[in-house]
């Protein structure tokens, strides 16, 4: 089943609060319009953190 989930927070890259489109499909992150995976600072991303509390 697909979920989507509207995220917002700050972003360090973007240096500016924004809102992230999240799509997951049984409980993994298919697609986020941001650069979830591959940005240099998603350790400390708060957007990334709401999305990984949702895959549990």
């Amino acid at each position: 089943m697909e979920k989507e989930l509207f995220l917002s927070g700050y972003c360090r890259c973007s240096d500016s609060s924004r809102m992230v489109c999240v799509v997951m499909e049984d409980g993994e992150i298919t697609e986020a319009d941001c650069n979830m995976g591959a940005c240099p600072y998603e350790g400390e991303c708060t957007i990334a953190q709401h999305a990984r509390e949702q895959t549990v």
